[in-house]
Formats: C-alpha cells, sequence, structure tokens
C-alpha cells in the first residue's frame, strides 16, 4: 500500500495532477466548442464538415510522417540539452517538408474519390492544412514533456480548447460552415505561434545527431500508423453495425451506449503523458520499471474494481440519463466497461513501455490483427446477438491486446536487457 502511495505521490510531484485538470477542462471546451457549432450550423452542412475532418481526422497522427513520436522516445534518451535542442529542429525542419508533401497527395487523391456528401472534395482539400500546425503544435507539447516541464504541457491542452472555443464562436456566427472549417485550421495556428515562443528553442547552431538515422523514421512512422489503426479499432464497429444491421436506429444506440466506457480511457493517457517520458529516461534500470508496473497495475486495478462494482450496480439508472429506452442494453454497456478494464490494467501501459523500447512497429503489428479479427467476429456476432455481439468483440480483443503487448515487451525487454543493448 505505501508503494502504491508513493507511486500516486511521484504522479502528482510530476505535475500529473495538473495534465489531470487540463485534460477534463480540455474535454468539457470541446464540447462547448461542438455545441456552438450546432446552434449556428444547419445540420446537413454541419455533418458534411464533420465527415470531411473526420477524414483528416485518421490522417492527423501520421503528419510529419510520424516524425514528433520520434522526438519523444529519442529525444528521451538523449543526455543534453543541446542534443535535444538539435533533435527538436531536425524534425521540425523535416517534418515541415513531409507535411507539406502529406497535404499535396491528400488534395490530389481527394479529387479522384467520390464522395456521398456534396463539396466533400472542398473540404478535405481545404482542411488538409490542418496537419502542417497541427504538427508542429504537437512538437512543441513533446518539447514541453522532455523538458520535463509537466505544467507548460497541461497548459497547451488549455489554451488550445480555449482557442477553439473563441475561433468557433466567432467564426461560425459570421461564417457557418465555412467559418466552422476556418476555425478547426486557425485553432492549431495560433496555439502553435502563441506557445512556440516559451520552449527557448535555438534553431542556430544545431548538432548532427547520428541517432536521425532510418530506424529513428521507421519508429515514428509505425508508431504513428499504430495510433490510426487505434482509431479505426474503435471506429469499426459502429460502422459494421450499420451496415450489418442496415439500422441507424442501432447505430445511435451503440454510439451512445458506449461513450461512458470509451471516456473513461482518458485516465490512463493522462497517467502516461505525465510519465512516459520518465520512464523512457529510465527504461533500462530494471529495479525501476518492474516496481512501476507493479504499481501501475496495482493502481488501474483497483480503478477498474472501482469502475465495475459502481456502474455494475447503476448501470441501467446511468443509461437511462440518455434516454430511458438505453437501459435495455444494460448487458452490452457493462460487457464494454469490463473490456475497458483490459486497457486501463495492461494495453494502456505496455504499449507505450513497447514504444519506450523502441518497438513501436509491434504495436501496428497486434492492432491490426486485432482490427482483422474485430471485422471476423463482427461479420458473425453482430447479425446473430447485434450490438451485444459488437461488444463482446470489442471488449474480448481489449483485453486481448493488452495480454500481448504485455508478453510482447517482457520479452523483448528481458531479451535486450540481458544481451545490454
Amino acid at each position: 500500500m505505501n508503494s502504491l502511495k508513493n507511486h500516486i505521490h511521484g504522479f502528482i510531484s510530476r505535475s500529473g495532477s495538473y495534465i489531470l485538470f487540463a485534460a477534463i477542462t480540455g474535454r468539457v471546451l470541446s464540447f462547448i466548442a461542438s455545441w456552438i457549432a450546432l446552434q449556428f450550423i444547419p445540420n446537413k452542412e454541419l455533418g458534411v464538415v464533420l465527415f470531411a475532418y473526420n477524414i483528416i481526422a485518421f490522417v492527423l497522427p501520421v503528419g510529419g510522417f510520424g516524425l514528433h513520436q520520434s522526438l519523444l522516445r529519442y529525444g528521451a534518451l538523449l543526455k543534453s540539452d543541446q542534443e535535444k535542442n538539435s533533435l527538436f529542429v531536425y524534425v521540425f525542419k523535416k517534418g515541415i517538408i513531409a507535411s507539406l508533401a502529406l497535404i499535396i497527395f491528400i488534395i490530389g487523391g481527394s479529387q479522384c474519390i467520390t464522395f456521398q456528401f456534396e463539396n466533400t472534395h472542398f473540404y478535405v482539400a481545404g482542411l488538409s492544412v490542418i496537419i502542417l500546425p497541427s504538427f508542429l503544435f504537437e512538437l512543441i507539447k513533446i518539447q514541453f514533456r522532455l523538458q520535463h516541464d509537466n505544467k507548460k504541457f497541461a497548459y497547451t491542452e488549455i489554451v488550445y480548447n480555449t482557442v477553439l472555443v473563441l475561433s468557433v464562436s466567432l467564426l461560425t456566427y459570421s461564417y457557418q460552415e465555412i467559418g466552422y472549417a476556418l476555425a478547426l485550421f486557425l485553432t492549431p495556428l495560433f496555439s502553435m505561434l502563441f506557445l512556440i515562443k516559451k520552449l527557448n528553442i535555438h534553431f542556430k547552431g544545431s548538432l548532427n545527431l547520428a541517432i536521425t538515422d532510418f530506424s529513428f523514421w521507421k519508429y515514428g512512422f509505425f508508431a504513428s500508423l499504430s495510433n490510426v489503426v487505434t482509431q479505426l479499432l474503435f471506429v469499426v464497429d459502429i460502422l459494421l453495425i450499420g451496415t450489418l444491421l442496415n439500422n441507424a436506429e442501432m447505430v445511435t444506440n451503440y454510439k451512445y451506449i458506449s461513450l461512458i466506457p470509451l471516456s473513461i480511457l482518458f485516465l490512463p493517457r493522462v497517467f502516461i503523458n505525465t510519465d512516459f517520458v520518465t520512464f523512457t529516461e529510465k527504461i533500462y534500470n530494471k529495479k525501476y520499471i518492474v516496481n512501476y508496473i507493479k504499481n501501475y497495475t496495482s493502481l488501474f486495478a483497483l480503478i477498474s474494481v472501482l469502475l465495475c462494482v459502481f456502474l455494475g450496480l447503476f448501470s441501467k439508472e446511468i443509461l437511462s440519463l440518455f434516454d430511458p429506452h438505453f437501459s435495455r442494453y444494460n448487458n452490452s454497456f457493462l460487457t464494454l466497461v469490463l473490456g475497458v478494464c483490459g486497457i486501463l490494467i495492461f494495453r494502456g501501459l505496455f504499449g507505450n513501455l513497447l514504444s519506450s523500447i523502441g518497438k513501436a512497429h509491434v504495436n501496428f503489428y497486434i492492432t491490426s490483427v486485432a482490427l482483422l479479427v474485430n471485422l471476423i467476429s463482427n461479420f458473425y456476432l453482430i447479425p446473430t446477438y447485434g450490438i451485444l455481439g459488437a461488444a463482446i468483440t470489442s471488449a474480448s480483443l481489449m483485453w486481448t491486446t493488452g495480454v500481448a503487448s504485455a508478453i510482447v515487451f517482457w520479452w523483448l525487454y528481458n531479451k535486450r536487457f540481458l544481451t545490454k543493448k
């Protein structure tokens, strides 16, 4: 118990409470921005913009070919501030070129695709420019983490969402859907311009670092692809429910009963955002890593038990807050809650530990296999069990991918630790 208390104290001492507060505040502000857009833009026009933006949102993790992911992992392993500064400058310059190439590719590719909604080509092409400022904004957030300044990292989240609310309020009122699309672009741009001066980066006289080789680029690319596939893993259930059941109402039902379980996933992200740089710096201090894993899994096992008990006792009442008839899907809701515990205890931690030892591509392979299994299983389970079938598949894969990540991490970690690599 003392060890667990020390773990929580360490989290707080690394400004984890600031990151938790910023995450909650960011979610509230993001909800407000979405609500404001809905007040000023007709549903049909807003739907087209959101459809186009969701396409771009899947590509955003690959902005800069994932070099921001490489900056986070490799930057944590560098010893001096000058080296970290030089790596930031390298990623900054190369990432801009890579992002521009990706934007050009999307603009060209969007003209070759037939979309079901009018003006989708226009919005996909226009919103693709978000990739560049979003990439640069991510670099700033990562650099604050590398500097162990989690307070400023938390501050970036609040700045971003505050700018989002202000820009959406002003621009959607005046220009409706065009204004909303413009706000989505200006938010990361203004946030980046406001925050970059706080980094104190020296762009002249940077060092040439040996680590910026093919493996450096490969790591970032696969880490980003893993994020894309993970997003698909959460979205594919809704797509298959709509396709296999041919019932828009069932899509809505599943969307809302999964809302609370999936929202819980911000908790492990808060801890990982706080601690990733720290445990990557100490990744080959086996005693530290084993102790961290023990405390993390104990904490989230306790959280999981408390969540299961509370949500299990009041599941019908909670679902009825959305709509009284949602309570009939109580079993699907509880199945997803149990599944999320697999991510809380295993996947959230060991997936990031795999990244910290440079094995981001393993995460991609595990998630890709899970996506394939999800597709195959749902083709059998959804027609038979409805949305409960989708919940069973997702919950099973949450645990399976988590346990697989843990097994593979320990195998690779012990192997590398013993060979001193």
